[in-house]
């Protein structure tokens, strides 16, 4: 979106604290995505061995992955109650809530028995823990990013939104410099004997981050205003409104549906670049380092890639940016499989990296986008719903579809259709968003 007479009107220099709230965002997404993020490793790399071990290796990697979609189909969940409560308590408390639930539950996951200690029970346990991630996760999204945005300037609100969105991408990096380390010092009897639980218990940072954030951090600006005008509006006194989630159901419908299909094809191709290409590289005569370090790359590549394009669509607009780069991402599908396919480390490198460049290009101005679909009493509801409706339809199963069909199919080419497909959904999905149909901050203000 061009800049209009009404953000233009805002304020262009940063607001008192912006840099803190950028930091604490960043912070924040990273280590919760870090612990979401390391059990899709694990899954790939030990967690059929660990929690499967009375089945072939083929289904113990499809029942693995299985416990990782898990996640996803509890993030929408997430989505509602954390929305709800984050439109009508705020922003910063539900955001310090996630990363609490988070941090909890995968420190439990590394203290947990195995398959060979307690029988079946590992893997419901497993399956438990996992489900509170994802509740975790789904509630997450939605605080940091409206930290962010709700706090930027409107005629930089792409880049500094897209701060909230580098944290996944660095959260894999750590997560997979944390087991190359693990997976460089210990032997790989060790590894699956013991070494897999360090990871998880490293995840008390994120406690001690949400602590740090409860303590250091105000809620928005804009939050706080929304607040101040419905007490004002009630006399004074602050009265029970309907709920967040099912006015954003009422009155952005469209809107949701929109935010849902839009994030469709990052949620399959990353799932698919940075879990099931590990599975698929270490079967295939790669080794674990060279894979974790292929993905590493591509995630390194995401990273640089997002502030450059959300800062690009502060100025050409934002469904501009968007469009082009779902059609490169999409673009990519079938070369990536194809290099894949080939065996050759340096080409392994170029498959992961490319689609890592126009993932970034398409999730860095996402951001500022949702923002600027939902108004102001419903955004942390409408955001985290469509995000995760994406997410659970799009990312959760990925790679055990991805397996399924490599497995039922015998070709790479099957894993490029579906990513093909996926992206031509989120292409529909950004060019149906109508441009007149989005509000500035100040126009949410009005309307209110």
């Amino acid at each position: 979106m061009r800049p209009t007479r009404e953000n233009l009107a805002e304020p262009e220099n940063k607001p008192k604290g912006l840099r803190a709230v950028i930091v604490a965002a960043l912070g924040a997404s990273t280590l919760e995505w870090y612990d979401f993020y390391i059990y899709g490793t694990a899954a790939a790399l030990v967690f059929n061995k660990v929690f499967f071990p009375s089945v072939n290796p083929a289904l113990g990697t499809l029942a693995a992955f299985a416990t990782f979609g898990v996640g996803f189909l509890f993030r929408p969940l997430g989505g509602l109650i954390f929305g709800h409560f984050g439109d009508t308590l705020g922003r910063k408390k539900l955001l310090v809530i996630a990363m609490m639930v988070m941090g909890i539950s995968t420190f439990l996951i590394g203290v947990l028995p195995t398959y060979s200690t307690v029988g079946i029970l590992a893997p419901i346990l497993l399956v438990v823990l996992r489900a509170a991630q994802g509740l975790a996760v789904g509630g997450q999204y939605g605080g940091a990013m409206l930290l962010v945005t709700e706090n930027a300037p409107a005629n930089r609100r792409g880049y500094y939104g897209s701060f909230s969105h580098i944290g996944p991408s660095l959260a894999v990096i750590l997560s997979n410099v944390v087991f190359l380390v693990v997976v460089a010092a210990v032997s790989s009897d060790a590894l699956i004997g013991w070494a897999w639980r360090i990871p998880f218990l490293l995840s008390v940072f994120v406690v001690a981050a949400g602590i740090y954030m409860q303590l250091k951090i105000e809620d928005t600006a804009e939050f706080r205003e929304l607040q101040e005008r419905r007490v004002a509006e009630q006399g004074g006194q602050q009265v029970q409104r309907r709920s967040p989630v099912i006015e954003a159901l009422r009155t952005h419908p469209r809107e949701i549906l929109q935010a849902g299909g839009m994030i469709l094809i990052i949620q399959v191709y990353y799932y698919v670049l940075i879990v099931f290409t590990i599975s698929y590289a270490t079967s295939h005569d790669i080794s674990r380092t060279t894979a974790l370090v292929a993905v590493l790359l591509s995630s390194l590549a995401t990273v640089v890639s997002i502030p450059i394009f959300a800062a690009l669509s502060d100025k050409s607009g934002r469904k501009t940016v968007l469009v082009w780069s779902a059609i490169a991402t999409t673009a990519s599908a079938f070369p990536f499989v194809l290099l894949l396919g080939t065996g050759s480390v340096p080409l392994l490198v170029l498959a992961v990296v490319v689609p890592g460049v126009t993932l970034g290009a398409l999730y860095g101005p996402m951001a500022a986008f949702y923002y600027e679909m939902f108004s102001a009493e419903v955004r942390y509801s409408g955001a985290s719903i469509g995000y995760q409706l994406g997410a659970v339809l799009g990312g959760g199963f990925s790679p055990f579809i991805a397996t399924g069909l490599l497995e039922a199919t015998g070709s790479l080419l099957s894993v490029g259709a579906f990513i093909t497909v996926a992206g031509l959904l989120s292409i529909w999905a950004i060019a149906s968003v109508s441009t007149s149909s989005r509000r500035t901050s100040t126009e949410v203000s009005q309307a209110t």
